[in-house]
């Protein structure tokens, strides 16, 4: 599986891709979509989208994973990150990308496995997981690495628990066709 893993910004905009190899990760590219806050928020927006579907394109990822809005304390700023976040997932959906979104605590948990973890901390076990020689650069791209891993880690989860429900429907139907009544 290969996931597109996005930190939205509305200035800098991190991205990175990772893939499943055996039982470990990875890393396939990383990077950041830059948007100049001289430019209008519109623009700003079409460059991040655009950034966003070249990617796309050019990795072919199976699945796309977003971080969720947070509350940020000015609310100018959650709307436009919440705007960041739309044409990111327009994005995905329009490349028919299977889209997942988690939140910043359970990014963190997963990774590092502390829900109020640091940067550093984040980049630093971003590296050893995906066994790199430096920490990913900038912290956005690292972000959405974090975000891409934490993906990998849930839908193996989720896959595991679908396949265990399946065995357990076939073994129930099996049971229940295979019981017979004894003669009265």
């Amino acid at each position: 599986m290969r996931v597109l893993g996005i930190d939205p910004g509305s200035e800098t905009t991190g991205w990175g891709v990772v893939e499943t190899e055996g039982r470990g990760l990875k890393l396939v590219e990383f990077g950041v979509i830059r948007a100049s806050a001289r430019e209008s928020f519109p623009a700003r927006l079409l460059k991040i989208f655009n950034g966003i579907e070249e990617i796309i394109a050019r990795l072919r990822p199976d699945a796309c994973s977003v971080e969720e809005a947070f509350y940020a304390a000015n609310v100018k700023t959650a709307l436009k990150l919440g705007q960041v976040r739309g044409v990111v997932l327009v994005a995905a959906e329009r490349a028919r990308l299977e889209v997942n979104e988690y939140s910043p605590r359970l990014v963190k948990q997963t990774v590092v496995g502390y829900g109020n973890a640091e940067k550093h901390q984040v980049q630093e076990m971003v590296r050893v997981l995906l066994s790199l020689s430096t920490v990913p650069e900038p912290h956005d791209a690292a972000d959405a690495l974090a975000n891409a891993i934490c993906h990998v880690h849930h839908a193996g989860s989720r896959d595991r628990i679908l396949a265990a429900e399946a065995r357990i429907k076939v073994a129930s139907r099996t049971s229940n066709a295979t019981r017979r009544r004894a003669p009265r």
